[in-house]
């Protein structure tokens, strides 16, 4: 995106200018989620990639989850992480 503008040839006391307009792609998964199995008592990690850096929101079924002691969440760039700790049963 910022490669947009105007660009200009110049040659002498002549010149031709273009502009140039940049779409922006959405991001996509370059790595997904993978299922996973946890003790009860322990905590596990979830991670996935995008194809460019964007803000992620973490879900279980229909609800956002909000970082706390039991969720945190990590993002650097294209690559997200949830960490759930002290894992119960509701957690599945």
């Amino acid at each position: 995106e910022s490669d947009a503008g105007d660009y200009t040839c110049v040659c002498g006391d002549k010149q031709s200018t273009a502009s140039l307009a940049v779409h922006a792609l959405p991001p996509l998964f370059k790595e997904e989620l993978k299922n996973e199995e946890a003790e009860e008592g322990g905590e596990v990690t979830l991670r996935c990639e995008l194809t460019k850096a964007a803000p992620v929101e973490w879900w279980k079924d229909q609800r956002v989850l909000q970082a706390s002691e039991k969720y945190k969440m990590r993002q650097e760039g294209t690559k997200a992480e949830l960490v759930i700790h002290e894992i119960a049963e509701e957690d599945a």
